[in-house]
């Protein structure tokens, strides 16, 4: 069953937008400097509509601690569902250093987010394999699935797959939005930004 969302997606090229964390240092240190980059980064996530994604860039970077880490990337994915719903949080460049503090990070806050490495993805921190088969899937998608396809590729009941899906859409790690079938019939479209895979 074809379905038309109500909103047309573009491309991930058209809707990233780009946040240099090496414009602050190569060496970030401290919640007081978290905070004065979150304060830039909160603005930018303001201007993105739903369906766009903050790139935070991480070439440069040598390395953050984790309280740079748990202020910046902890509180900006908490604020994600309530403040900036259908906008996408996505870190690439990671050194070993910056990963690891990162992943810890956001495993004591129970989140994760989304990594990419050129056109791949993947979710760092703290991520049932559940919920990461799940995204992988939609990742990986070029249109916005239903849940009964995302029940039928995983092979589960269709419960099991609003479960996963209401899950990753609270995290921020996937986008739902309305759409219409064919027969006319209003059902929620999933979508996370879009990558080659």
């Amino acid at each position: 069953m074809r379905l038309t969302a109500l909103r047309s997606l573009a491309t991930l090229n058209e809707m990233e937008k780009k946040f240099p964390l090496k414009k602050y240092g190569k060496q970030l240190w401290t919640r007081d400097l978290a905070k004065k980059v979150r304060a830039e980064l909160t603005k930018l996530l303001e201007g993105a509509d739903p369906g766009d994604a903050v790139i935070i860039d991480a070439d440069g970077v040598e390395v953050f601690d984790y309280s740079f880490a748990n202020e910046l990337f902890g509180k900006t994915l908490l604020s994600l569902p309530n403040e900036h719903l259908g906008r996408f949080l996505i870190v690439e460049n990671l050194s070993p250093y910056t990963r690891e503090n990162l992943d810890r990070a956001l495993e004591s806050l129970s989140l994760a987010m989304i990594e990419r490495k050129g056109r791949k993805v993947n979710l760092i921190g703290k991520i049932h394999q559940a919920y990461l088969e799940t995204f992988i899937l939609i990742a990986k998608a070029k249109e916005p699935m239903i849940a009964n396809t995302v029940k039928d590729l995983l092979n589960m009941d269709v419960t099991a797959a609003n479960e996963r899906l209401t899950k990753l859409v609270g995290m921020g790690l996937l986008r739902r939005e309305r759409g219409i079938s064919d027969a006319g019939r209003e059902q929620y479209l999933y979508s996370t930004a879009q990558f080659d895979q």
